[in-house]
């Protein structure tokens, strides 16, 4: 089974994730993705006043509702600790599932040799699955993925097509809600006074 795998603090969950994961599917022919919640991101601190993991994991699942290819996955919440993704590779592998694709965005290529974890075990475990945030991005990324490719051994994939370039950090500070997120996702935040909302 090709299997991809989208992680983040879905802090909250918006159309971009949801975007990029679809691209992937469609793309790369995945069976599925996973939706994986990070539980204590180990790059940085989770904002004051931030949704639980369980608000988290519940708005993935709202998300994901209506994409029949897309499913949330709480292995790195069960696991508990820092959540690094070479873990939750070596995790899924035990797991049976060897065929994996980690679906990422334009500034974790371009940081991936530097700031990741065991990246040169990362790329034994996977193949990179990049989508870009803006069109503009795809002469660096190439770059990079050349670079990554001889240096790594990587197997990288260049995922084309228009993502939506909207970051939680936005929506936290009080974007277009209803715009950038599902509406049961949106009705999810306002019912729990999520964000300020």
């Amino acid at each position: 089974m090709r299997t991809g795998m989208l992680g983040g603090t879905f802090n909250p969950p918006h159309l971009g994730h949801l975007r990029a994961a679809e691209l992937a599917h469609d793309a790369l022919q995945l069976d599925r993705v996973l939706f994986i919640p990070t539980n204590i991101p180990p790059h940085k601190t989770l904002p004051e006043h931030t949704a639980t993991v369980d608000d988290r994991c519940e708005m993935v699942r709202r998300l994901t509702a209506a994409a029949p290819w897309a499913q949330l996955d709480t292995i790195e919440i069960e696991r508990g600790g820092a959540s690094y993704t070479v873990d939750t590779l070596r995790a899924l592998h035990a797991r049976g599932e060897d065929d994996l694709y980690l679906i990422i965005g334009t500034d974790m290529l371009l940081s991936f040799d530097r700031v990741w974890y065991a990246a040169d075990e990362i790329v034994q475990l996977c193949t990179l699955a990049v989508c870009a945030r803006m069109q503009d991005d795809w002469a660096m990324l190439r770059r990079k993925a050349a670079l990554l490719r001889r240096s790594m051994h990587a197997q990288i994939e260049l995922v084309q097509g228009a993502s939506i370039p909207i970051s939680s950090t936005e929506l936290r500070q009080g974007g277009a809600l209803r715009r950038y997120t599902a509406p049961a996702v949106a009705d999810y935040i306002e019912q729990h006074h999520l964000y300020g909302y």
